[in-house]
């Protein structure tokens, strides 16, 4: 990424496909990070050798909120998804039977986007963490994939799957991360 300066100020270029409509319909892989990596949600416990997160309060929030958002979004269907200690890894499926209005990613107010997904799934958890006064935070961006064919499909569903067992290799599982 690139710094650009923006009303006098550097930005960060935005990592999203220029030309493309988020909130077109299609499959989007998504990581979401805690500020600083911070491990919030919960550990990753080894059970019957079936790897699982045993989440805290603020853990099953970020599970229940993602549960929650095709309540909030009635176009989104729910893929495969994992919180993890520090990050959420989770796909989505945009269907709007009758859309077909393409708008390229521009700089600005989103809503029935992608985007708007995202912060109002943060918005959720945040909000839940200052009700129950926990300290947390979000990184400021998010990654992002479009989903391109099905086997592509597999192999990221497969990862989430796989994500809490690889979790003893992660290199943000050291001691001292979790808050």
């Amino acid at each position: 990424m690139t710094e650009t300066h923006y009303r006098a100020q550097y930005r960060i270029d935005s990592a999203r496909l220029a030309e493309y409509d988020y909130g077109s319909n299609g499959m989007y892989f998504v990581t979401i990070c805690t500020q600083n990596r911070g491990h919030h949600f919960g550990e990753i416990a080894e059970e019957n050798s079936d790897c699982t997160l045993t989440p805290t309060n603020i853990g099953q929030r970020a599970i229940d909120c993602w549960l929650s958002i095709p309540a909030h979004f009635p176009f989104v269907l729910l893929d495969e998804f994992q919180v993890m200690p520090n990050h959420v890894h989770g796909i989505l499926c945009i269907n709007k039977p009758d859309y077909d209005d393409w708008q390229p990613n521009t700089f600005g107010p989103q809503r029935r986007n992608l985007a708007s997904i995202i912060r109002g799934y943060k918005v959720g958890v945040t909000t839940f963490a200052g009700r129950q006064q926990i300290e947390f935070g979000w990184q400021a961006r998010y990654h992002d994939r479009v989903v391109r064919n099905g086997d592509e499909l597999d192999r990221i569903r497969r990862y989430i799957i796989q994500n809490p067992a690889n979790w003893p290799k992660d290199q943000d599982n050291v001691a001292g991360l979790y808050m």
